[in-house]
């Protein structure tokens, strides 16, 4: 199958260290010398050959991407002009892939999510391509282990083929007393993002639901690889609108019954904040995840903390519980763990005072 990888994004949440230069996904966040682009290229490397993975990504970051996936051939990087959010970036990708290679199975993934047990990961990204091979538009879906409210839920029906759900409904991130109800029943998947399908059943369906931007796309894909690709390119993307996979064709095609999930139970981590970091990678005795790719982490008295340094200083902690340290050459943030996804309104503020070279 073919392996899309969506490469975009600035991970707010993860400030300093991610930045709109230099976001998450360039970073080595998983606890190992691969940055998590890295990580992921590696991880579908068992399922698609290096000519059968693309990456979508921004002008900003396309050479870094080429730089850390340096196997990836360069026509199969492909630059969007301008952020469009994540469903023009997915139909561009099916449109390239369906002009090469008509009736060809594609998976998409995040550039920036921690995923473990890989030979389980495989076993079931073949799954929902056997069911994606007869028409469904799958979706990956992650058991839930704690009423989370940071993520949209996908709502189970009836198995359709071993390993394989139809999906009733997408749902929207939900207050903690539903998130809550929703892992009682044993009924809700989290939506992590991860889809499989033929590249022409999603653009079919994308002609459904946004006419106009098949359009637009196809305009853009029958231009690819000739010499006005890049004029075409330019003046077409622009006007193509802005919104999310999820939104823009999956619920509705879940609500006309066209869209499978399989249940994963392998670990998934979105990494959405440092928080979360902390509980994606295994900490010292006392709890402790520390990133320094130079100089010097010392904790002493120190539990349940996450501490990153880019810097080469000596960073040094001591006597506190449940907090994040992150060091960086021109931005420090100290806080407590709990309140880690509130690092998002720090960005806010920094760019609405003018602070626009640190964010």
């Amino acid at each position: 199958m073919y392996s899309i990888i969506l490469a975009g994004g600035s991970g707010t949440r993860l400030w300093p260290l991610s930045r709109a230069a230099s976001p998450k996904f360039l970073h080595r966040l998983g606890g190992t010398d691969q940055s998590l682009l890295q990580a992921t290229a590696a991880r579908v490397a068992a399922l698609s050959d290096p000519g059968r993975i693309y990456v979508v990504t921004g002008v900003a970051h396309v050479a870094a991407v080429a730089r850390q996936l340096s196997h990836v051939p360069e026509a199969n990087i492909l630059v969007e002009p301008e952020p469009r959010d994540s469903l023009a970036a997915v139909a561009l990708a099916a449109a390239v892939v369906a002009e090469r290679d008509p009736g060809a199975v594609m998976a998409v993934y995040s550039a920036d999510h921690l995923i473990g047990r890989q030979e389980r990961f495989e076993e079931l990204i073949g799954v929902a391509a056997r069911a994606a091979e007869a028409g469904a538009l799958v979706t990956v879906g992650i058991r839930p282990t704690r009423p989370e409210t940071g993520f949209g839920y996908l709502h189970l029906a009836e198995e359709t083929s071993p390993g394989v759900h139809r999906i009733a409904a997408f749902r929207e991130k939900p207050d903690a007393e539903t998130a809550a109800g929703y892992l009682a029943t044993g009924e809700y998947l989290w939506n992590a993002g991860m889809f499989v399908f033929q590249a022409e059943a999603f653009l079919a369906e994308l002609e459904r639901q946004r006419p106009r931007l098949r359009a637009g796309i196809a305009t853009i894909a029958a231009a690819w690889d000739g010499p006005e690709q890049e004029t075409v390119f330019a003046a077409t993307w622009p006007t193509l609108e802005k919104i999310s996979v999820d939104y823009g064709v999956m619920e509705g095609a879940a609500a006309a019954g066209l869209v499978a999930t399989v249940p994963a139970d392998f670990p998934w981590s979105d990494i959405g904040d440092f928080h979360s970091l902390g509980e994606s990678l295994d900490g010292d005795a006392a709890g402790n995840v520390v990133l320094a790719d130079t100089g010097l982490a010392t904790l002493r008295s120190v539990e349940d903390s996450v501490v990153v340094s880019t810097t080469g200083r000596v960073v040094a902690v001591v006597g506190l519980r449940d907090v994040v340290v992150v060091d960086t050459d021109d931005a420090l943030l100290v806080c407590p763990r709990s309140r880690a996804h509130e690092v998002k309104q720090v960005v806010d503020v920094l760019k609405e005072q003018g602070f626009h070279k640190h964010v």
